[in-house]
Parts: structure tokens; sequence; C-alpha cells
């Protein structure tokens, strides 16, 4: 359901609207106030707020009115009012000017006193994002070996975090490792256990190396010295700790052909305010109930109508007006297209959960230009979301591939309708590319989530190759990583025969323009470097495991 206030997703049954705060139904939602000692009063109805003991929250501030301010309950949430005060009540760095609704996260000031509002404490629910900003003075942690204590913080000082990051408790849904912490500099996420958060609240520079681990097997028993040497140790490496420069090596420069193919990115200012904008003018409609149901049975009818062109007006793709040129250039301009529309769609999605896209522009890979978004604040939503911000690019691929397709079988026979043809191919590609899940995609981001095998690729790798290379198993191999590397190695044989099926198609036309031999010279290197990464990640594990026979076996084989 959307906010009937900013049209931002909230869960359904939430009591207030995540985004704007905007409380939801005829319940008021559980807020409590957070006084500077730590202590909670719980929102149940109105109460005073003052300096003399006949308020209910009494403040021994000499800044703070005798009766300050009041917090009444109002259509269905919480309403902070200023009660004739001398300094004024300021909600949110704003001096209110009447009454203002109270939200999870909002900051009220009485004079010098500081109060917080916030929601009940519920460790199985998702936290509010902590935000320590650039040159702000606060703490860091992470995961990672005692030996490396040493090397990246010396005894002697307080190990404390480098300003610029943002760290959010996910719900209890998402496992062990269920907080994310992103370094605002350098953009990177580490994903931590509870542990390891309660360790990183540590390090604000106040204790010794000494004291920290002494806290650390207090919290931890005595795994807790080794876990706070891991979070060290990464937190160093990454360059999170002040004072400790990242144990990364220097990039080293580029070779011509590197630097050839090597992505050239213009991002635009202000993207993320557009997306914005956008989405508060109009873009929320495709996320209501009706635009989801149409949107559903265009992607549906248009797998069928496509089939059918494909079945009986076409039979060779990139060509329109018999021209392959010409079939060529409509493909790569529809593509592009498409992808912007894609990358709209991953931004739309971010919009509608409150979140906001940080950069956006083009990259240039050799001459084609390509559109990007950065979605890496989905990262501090909960998994279900995260799969929708992944699958809204496809889902837009086939949307746009379904409304081409049933143009082109609308069109009578001439040029146009082979354009529309060509425009609908140029979706369903990016469809089916986007959704590969052995490419790093969208399609792997949503199976990544879906098994909640974090490096699912990188991990598999590994597995398969030292397994297929006669290596030990161990504790942590996976049967999902296993059954991944398996199907990833015939989807890729499947993938060259698709690829060497569909070029023979094209080598009559490719034999009037040149001689045979040329076309059957070039479909053939064509055919050797597709396969040869195919060969070369069974061939080579197998090898290394021919080698760990003893030699009298290798004999006998030869």
């Amino acid at each position: 359901m959307l906010c009937p206030s900013c049209h931002c997703q909230v869960s359904r049954g939430a009591g207030q609207c995540g985004a704007c705060g905007r409380p939801l139904g005829t319940r008021a939602p559980a807020l409590e106030l957070v006084l500077a000692d730590g202590a909670r009063v719980a929102l149940s109805g109105g109460l005073t707020i003052g300096r003399t003991p006949a308020n209910t929250v009494q403040l021994a501030d000499p800044s703070v009115s005798r009766t300050h301010a009041r917090i009444v309950a109002a259509n269905g949430g919480f309403t902070l009012e200023d009660a004739g005060s001398s300094h004024g009540t300021w909600l949110d760095g704003r001096r209110l000017e009447g009454g203002a609704d109270l939200r999870a996260g909002a900051r009220i000031r009485l004079g010098d006193a500081e109060l917080a509002v916030e929601a009940p404490s519920d460790e199985a629910a998702a936290g509010r994002t902590i935000v320590v900003p650039l040159g702000s003075s606060v703490a860091v942690s992470a995961a990672g070996a005692v030996q490396g204590v040493a090397a990246a913080v010396p005894s002697a000082l307080r190990p404390k975090a480098r300003a610029g990051w943002a760290l959010k408790r996910l719900e209890a849904g998402e496992g062990e490792r269920r907080f994310v912490l992103r370094d605002l500099e350098g953009g990177g996420f580490v994903r931590m256990s509870a542990g390891d958060a309660g360790l990183f609240e540590l390090l604000d520079g106040s204790r010794t190396l000494r004291e920290l681990i002494a806290e650390a097997e207090q919290r931890e028993g005595a795994a807790g010295p080794s876990r706070l040497a891991r979070l060290l140790a990464d937190l160093g490496d990454r360059g999170l700790l002040e004072g400790v420069d990242s144990g990364a090596a220097p990039e080293a420069e580029p070779r011509f052909l590197a630097r050839l193919v090597r992505p050239r990115t213009h991002a635009f200012a202000g993207a993320g305010a557009w997306f914005a904008r956008l989405y508060r003018g109009g873009g929320w409609l495709l996320f209501t109930a009706v635009a989801r149901v149409l949107l559903a049975a265009i992607v549906v009818a248009g797998i069928g109508v496509f089939a059918y062109l494909i079945a009986k007006r076409y039979g060779t793709p990139f060509v329109v007006a018999r021209k392959i040129g010409l079939g060529g250039l409509v493909f790569v301009l529809g593509r592009f297209a498409v992808v912007v529309v894609h990358e709209a769609a991953h931004a739309l999605t971010m919009a509608s959960f409150g979140r906001r896209i940080e950069r956006a522009g083009i990259k240039l890979i050799l001459l084609f230009p390509y559109a990007f978004v950065d979605t890496s604040q989905a990262w501090f939503e909960p998994r279900r979301r995260r799969i929708a911000v992944s699958a809204a690019g496809p889902v837009s691929d086939f949307t746009l591939g379904g409304i081409f397709a049933v143009v082109c079988l609308l069109l009578g026979a001439g040029t146009l309708r082979d354009i529309f043809f060509q425009l609908a191919l140029a979706a369903y590609v990016g469809a089916f590319f986007n959704l590969n899940p052995f490419l790093d995609r969208d399609g792997y981001q949503i199976l990544v989530d879906v098994l909640r095998e974090p490096g699912l690729r990188r991990r598999s790798k590994e597995q398969f190759q030292r397994l297929l290379s006669g290596g030990p198993r161990r504790e942590t191999d996976s049967p999902a990583l296993a059954r991944y590397a398996a199907a990833g190695v015939v989807w890729s044989v499947v993938a060259v025969g698709f690829a060497v099926v569909f070029t023979l198609r094209y080598r009559p036309v490719l034999d009037a323009v040149t001689s045979t031999a040329l076309v059957w010279t070039a479909l053939g290197c064509l055919w050797l470097m597709l396969f040869i990464p195919v060969v070369w990640s069974l061939a080579r594990p197998l090898w290394h495991r021919s080698e760990r026979l003893p030699s009298e076996v290798r004999r006998v084989k030869l």
C-alpha cells in the first residue's frame, strides 16, 4: 500500500509511514520520548513538559519554562505544541509556530534541553539508519585475525572510527548478519553480525586496545578478542579506522587496451532530486494496485504476441527494410532507450521506499552509451524490498517489449513495423540478459537475496574449483553453492551452443557480402572465443587434480 501523504510504499499493518512519518489508520503509532539520561516515556496520551513538578515530564534546566510544551494525541498521531515558553520550542531545527506532528526520529529542543522521539526498542524489528557524516567525530568496526591487530592498530592507540559512515539494523528475517555498515566516502558496504555491531559502538576513541579486548571478552566470552581483532583488521584494510591507511595496493597504470575499454562515466548533478520530483509528480501511480495489474497483463500478453511474431512473421532478427545495417542501428538505439527506462524504473522504486538516488548518469564503453543509476542505498532496506528494487528493471524491459510487440502486431507490413519489432527484440534481449543469474545483473542480485547467500558467484566458483581439483571438503561448503556452480557450467555450454546456431542463421546473408572462406573463418574465430572460457574453467582444476595423483597412477593413465 502507498502512504496517502507522500505516496511511498508502507508495509501492511504499519502504524506510520517510514518516509514521512504520517500516522496510518486510526490507532496512534507507538512512540516514546527519550530524555537526555536515556529514560523513556511512552506517549500514550496528552502530557506536558516543563521545569515544575506539576508537569508530566520535569526537566531540571533553567532554560526550560515552568510549563514549556505539551504533546497531545490527535488525528491518530501525536502533536507537539509550544505552551507559551520564553525560549520557544524547536522540532528538527525549526521553531514551532503552532502544532507539528511527531514521528520516530524527530528531535525536540526546549531551551538548552534536547529530547528525542523514537519507536519502542524492538530487537526483532529493523532499526533506523545511524549516519555519521564526513567531518564528524565518532567510531568504527566490521569483521576480520588476531595477528592483524598489531599491524592495523598499535596497542598504544585508542581505536576510533573514521568519520563518514552509516549503520543500519535490518529486520530479524535477514539472518545473523543483519547489520549493514556503509562507507559514505568509498561507497563500500560491510555486512555485520549483532556482536560485531556491538563492538563497533565501542570504537569511539575513548578506550585503549587493552580495554577494548577486555570489554570484548566480557561481552562475547573467549571468542571476543579474536572477533575484535578480525573487526579491527577488516576496518583497517578498508581505511575505516582513523589514522590507519587502507591496506589496498595502489592501482597500476592500466595498459592501452584496458584504458580503451574502461568505462567513462558522466554523472548528472541533482539526479536524485529529479527522480524524487518525478515520483511525487505522478510516478507513484505506477505503484498502485490498478497499475500493477495492468503492467502484469501487458507483460503476459506481450510475451505471447512476440512469440507469434517470431514464429509467423519474422525469421531473422536485426533486419529492417531488408537491410542488416539499418536493423542493427535501430536495435542499438532501441537498447539505449530501453536501458534508460530500465534504470529509471530502479530509481522510481527506490523513491517509492523513501530512498534517494545519489548518482545517475551515462557510461561510455568503447563508443556505446549506457545509462546507470546508483541503487546502493537499497542495502539499507529489508530483503523483500531489495528484491523489488532489483526486479523493477527487468519488469520495465518486459513491459516495453510487450507494448512494442503489440504495436508491431497491429501495424501493416512496412519499415515502421520492422522498427517496432526491433524495439521489442531490444527490450526482450535486455530482460533476459538482466535476469541471467550467472551475470552480475539484476537476476543475480535477486537470487542472492532469495538464497541468502552473499558473494554467491565468488564463493561458488571457489568451492567448485577446489572440489573439482581434488581439494578437501570444508564444513562451510554449501549444496546451494554446488548447484549454482554446476548450473553455471551447463548454462555456459547452452549459451555457447545457442550463439553458434544463432550466428549460422546469418551465414547466407554474409556469403552475399564476402567470400565463403572468410565467413567461415570469422565464425570459427568467434566460436573459439566463446568456447575458451568454458573449457578453461573445467580444464584448469582437472589439470591440478591430475597433478595431485601419485606418479605411478599418472604413468598408468598415460
